[in-house]
């Protein structure tokens, strides 16, 4: 019999618990369980309402893994779901409201949340604006912090409010809430000339380029996330690296740091930061902007 987790309401079915995912040092399953259900308080508010891609390790990160976008029948009916059209169909695909959910997940050998940066209620109206920074080899992070700290400066000059979080694998994800109402043609447009713009004015660090060998060692400002049906690594997801980094949500001004690292915090630093300073992204919906000129 499948040994089961009681996660708040629900009986969780969570098999081999003992399994590591992660080696050097070992994170297992069941560590990897606990700690999505230690910050789910801070984490699933950045997740209720959106279609997730789920990265599948059955075999932990030495071996390939998969994306998970589709709800495989199996899954239990308490996992919430949402139809998402698609060109010639539709896909059904896992949304995640309670902590069980996330645990669940892990059981199925899950390590990465992606979501959408769009609602299940609107899935064609953005309400975050995400700048990707990512740096090529031979770019450093400190540009990558100084590319987002004055990408942060040109957003709020235009009215918008913005968000840092280090990505848990190369680079910084600047966010902005958005008042829903223009479609994803349009956010997509505004954000490629905000990418435009910086890169016109600093050519030597920066890149639009969407090939890795045309980039040279500059940081790729990517803004394709913001498209219908694309999504973005989730607040407090865990990335398919080596020490288990996390995606982790920062205060604006710890891009001034030169401690900061992409990968700085694995799970137990994360959940020990949660702990003790709460969600560096709290409140961020009430600060939603309409999109400049829209």
């Amino acid at each position: 019999m499948t040994p089961a987790l009681g996660i708040g309401r629900h009986q969780v079915e969570f098999g081999h618990p003992d399994k590591a995912l992660f080696t050097d040092p070992t994170v297992t399953k069941l560590q990897l369980a606990r700690y999505y259900e230690t910050v789910a308080p801070v984490m699933l508010p950045y997740l209720r309402e959106r279609p997730l891609a789920l990265q599948a390790f059955p075999g932990g990160i030495a071996a390939k893994g998969y994306f998970m976008k589709s709800v495989p029948a199996y899954f239990p009916e308490w996992i919430e779901r949402v139809t998402v059209p698609k060109q010639g169909g539709s896909l059904i695909q896992a949304m995640a409201r309670d902590a069980a959910t996330l645990v669940y997940l892990v059981g199925q050998n899950v390590i990465t949340l992606h979501t959408f940066l769009s609602r299940a209620d609107a899935l064609d109206q953005p309400d975050r604006l995400t700048l990707d920074f990512d740096p090529s080899p031979g770019a450093t992070f400190a540009d990558v912090r100084v590319a987002a700290l004055a990408a942060g400066e040109r957003l709020r000059d235009a009215g918008l409010a913005t968000y840092a979080m280090v990505t848990g694998s190369r680079g910084v994800h600047v966010v902005c809430p958005l008042r829903r109402g223009p479609n994803f043609e349009v956010v997509h447009a505004y954000a490629r000339s905000v990418a435009e713009a910086m890169v016109a004015d600093d050519p030597k660090h920066l890149t639009l380029e969407w090939k890795r060998a045309d980039r040279g060692p500059r940081i790729y400002v990517d803004v394709n996330r913001i498209n219908y049906a694309q999504h973005a690594v989730a607040p407090y997801a865990v990335r398919p690296r080596p020490g288990a980094p996390v995606a982790l949500p920062i205060q604006w001004e710890e891009l001034s740091d030169a401690r900061l690292k992409p990968d700085r915090w694995g799970i137990a630093a994360a959940a020990a930061r949660v702990a003790a300073d709460g969600d560096a992204w709290a409140g961020m919906t009430r600060h939603a902007r309409r999109l400049p000129g829209g």
